[in-house]
């Protein structure tokens, strides 16, 4: 039922408040709600923020998001892990309602005396509101007396009915009603959950390699059998990672790797006696997802690449694929979990025109539970082996309910672990995996390269669905090889990276791209050639890094920046400001409990030097409390070290053989211009 003051459409509310709002500790979480009643009465109203059981209790006073909407919205900040409850209050505000009366009628001398009177009585009701101190020799709080000596001044016949009107409307005491505000006809909206999560479920670099392929050795003209790198081998590696600054260190599948069927080189039919196979091809007599490949060692060698990480500031992140080569232990003892064709064969996986033979997709409806029971039982192997985070493939081609289950068994019981969605899909299916639980979601970012798109997508992605979708904007994948990157040369790569590690909280790199490896299968093709889904792909890293053929100086800049500015560790406080150029975009992100602010200012031209003029919106840059009018700033070029005094108009040029963005951090100087 509504209450006696309508509270409606409160937000954030995911599938209609059966799943909860997204937040990590820490960081602001808008609320908002419709709040009006009849008549011209005013209403006000807060957020109530509860954390787990019932503790942690704060209110925080909202305000109307644009006059005449009665659309009223607020930021709350949870302060610890686990499960929120946000309830909005709204009342009649009588003081408020006073006030504008009496501005009316007190002037014009129209029933002053009482008009005053029914203030002060107002104003003794909002002081016995205030909670009295614990100080021995003062009954009252600062604010308390602050409002009863309001009520006298209405009272005080000395003054003039203007000198005693004026009394109520001194900044001071606005500041104790927003403290204790008067309240009457008090009514609440429906309660809205926030799972708060730890950080690295909003905030993280993520690396993606194929531990196979560090320290591989691959004689070229064949003579030599390959030799494929090591769980050992891989942990040489890890040093530089950490050294440009990820966060997270992604491996593919790292299972026993099927034959029947095993695809050669570039996803040919025929593999030769040495080829590896593809790590998604899981299962052979050597296991299946809870076993290691031989070749990369075993589980205690698993166990050291963990630890060799961890003393780095760094996690693992597996991948979890549910799916099965033909050789998979699951084909043999459990044939119900697969779909079976007319002929009594296994259907392999398609995505047509793409076939992949040599693999088996699950069937989830026939043994639902038996499945479910075994997924939980490898998730849990590969927790007690020190793993934290899932990358899940493909989750998309399995049943909501089944990851609904899924999720919430391992939240119950292990809330810290993390899911990663690779969800390239339909927006459907990929937002609802988003709502009943993945903490962080693959986009179609990489598909969104002209200013409008990327404009309108990271909008969407900040705001539409900031709630419950954390995007991780991968600049590449061992999948997918945009155009851009293939025709646009190391600036294109530049730009990418700039783009994902300043819009998103959370980025991520497959491993090549510092190298600016973009030679497609084929022209019109997102494939790579030679890719490392079916081969080695050994590289010489310090040959690279002597020639300056390395984006890693870049890489290493952007996530110092992202460590250094709290601004870019949060989603929703991205904001754009006009660029007159088509080819260039500028946004900000700022911090609000720090001041933290930063600028990027970006040409998505990889292969022309371009110009405009940025015009900045205070109000954008530093948040709605600012000045209407435009400040000077001091902007700093964390790229360059350059420093800059900014107005409101300024020009720019960029161009992509030298840099093709500016990352400022911003300063205001001082006076509106």
């Amino acid at each position: 039922m509504i209450g006696r003051i309508p509270v409606l459409d409160v937000s954030p509310a995911v599938l209609g408040g059966r799943h909860p709002a997204k937040a990590v500790v820490g960081e602001p979480v808008p609320v908002s709600a419709t709040v009006f009643r009849e008549g011209h009465d005013p209403v006000a109203a807060a957020v109530v923020l509860r954390g787990p059981h019932g503790r942690g209790r704060s209110s925080v006073r909202m305000r109307e998001l644009a006059p005449g909407t009665d659309r009223f919205g607020a930021e709350v900040v949870p302060t610890g892990e686990g499960r929120w409850t946000a309830i909005v209050e709204a009342w009649s505000d009588p003081i408020a309602a006073w006030r504008h009366a009496a501005g009316v009628k007190v002037p014009a001398g129209q029933d002053a005396a009482l008009m005053l009177e029914e203030g002060a009585e107002l104003f003794d009701r909002a002081a016995a509101g205030v909670p009295k101190t614990r100080k021995a020799r003062a009954d009252a709080d600062p604010g308390r007396q602050l409002l009863l000596d309001v009520a006298d001044a209405l009272r005080d016949p000395a003054r003039s009915p203007l000198a005693r009107l004026a009394a109520a409307a001194a900044p001071e005491v606005d500041a104790v009603l927003d403290r204790f505000p008067l309240r009457e006809l008090v009514s609440r909206g429906r309660a809205v959950p926030i799972q708060v999560d730890r950080k690295r479920a909003l905030f993280g670099s993520w690396y993606e390699f194929f531990p196979r392929s560090e320290g591989a050795v691959v004689d070229p003209t064949g003579a030599v059998p390959p030799r494929q790198g090591t769980f050992a081998t891989a942990a040489e590696r890890l040093p530089a990672i950490a050294e440009m600054g990820f966060d997270v260190v992604y491996l593919p599948p790292v299972h026993p790797i099927g034959t029947s069927y095993r695809k050669g080189p570039n996803n040919t039919l025929a593999a030769g006696r040495h080829d590896v196979g593809s790590p998604w091809a899981i299962g052979s007599p050597d296991g299946g997802h809870d076993a290691v490949h031989p070749g990369l060692g075993t589980v205690r060698d698993f166990d050291g690449f963990v630890r060799a990480a961890k003393r780095l500031g760094m996690e693992v992140a597996l991948d979890l694929a549910l799916q099965c080569s033909p050789d998979h232990p699951w084909v043999r003892d459990h044939p119900e979990w697969f779909h079976h064709r007319a002929d009594g064969t296994i259907a392999h996986a398609e995505n047509p025109p793409k076939k992949y033979q040599d693999i088996y997709p699950l069937d989830f409806d026939r043994d639902p539970d038996g499945l479910t029971a075994e997924v939980l039982r490898v998730l849990r192997f590969w927790m007690r082996h020190g793993v934290r985070i899932f990358r899940v493939d493909n989750p998309h081609t399995k049943p909501v309910r089944f990851w609904e289950e899924v999720l919430a068994e391992i939240r119950r019981t292990d809330p810290d672990v993390l899911f990663l969605a690779e969800a390239f899909t339909r927006p459907a299916m990929l937002q609802t995996l988003a709502k009943i639980g993945f903490h962080q979601s693959y986009t179609y970012f990489t598909w969104r390269n002209s200013k409008n798109e990327i404009i309108g997508y990271l909008r969407e992605l900040s705001a539409e669905s900031g709630d419950f979708l954390r995007p991780n904007l991968f600049v590449n994948t061992p999948d997918i090889l945009h155009a851009y990157l293939q025709h646009g040369g190391p600036p294109a790569f530049a730009v990418r990276a700039v783009l994902a590690a300043t819009a998103s909280p959370a980025w991520g790199v497959y491993s090549g791209f510092e190298l600016f490896e973009n030679a497609p299968l084929r022209e019109g093709s997102e494939e790579y050639l030679d890719s490392e889904k079916y081969q080695l792909r050994p590289r010489d890293w310090a040959s690279a890094e002597a020639a300056g053929r390395t984006l890693a100086p870049l890489l290493t800049a952007l996530n110092r920046l992202r460590r250094a500015h709290p601004a870019l560790q949060q989603l929703r406080n991205l904001r754009f400001h006009p660029v007159d150029c088509d080819a260039m975009v500028a946004y900000s992100k700022r911090d609000a409990a720090t001041g933290d602010t930063v600028l990027v200012v970006l040409s998505i031209d990889p292969h022309h030097a371009r110009e405009g003029t940025v015009t900045l919106h205070t109000e954008e840059l530093l948040g709605p409390d600012s000045a209407a009018e435009p400040t000077d700033f001091e902007v700093r070029d964390e790229l360059s070290g350059a420093v800059h005094h900014w107005g409101r108009h300024n020009y720019v040029r960029l161009d992509p053989t030298q840099a093709p963005a500016h990352v400022f951090t911003v300063r205001p100087l001082g006076g509106a211009k």
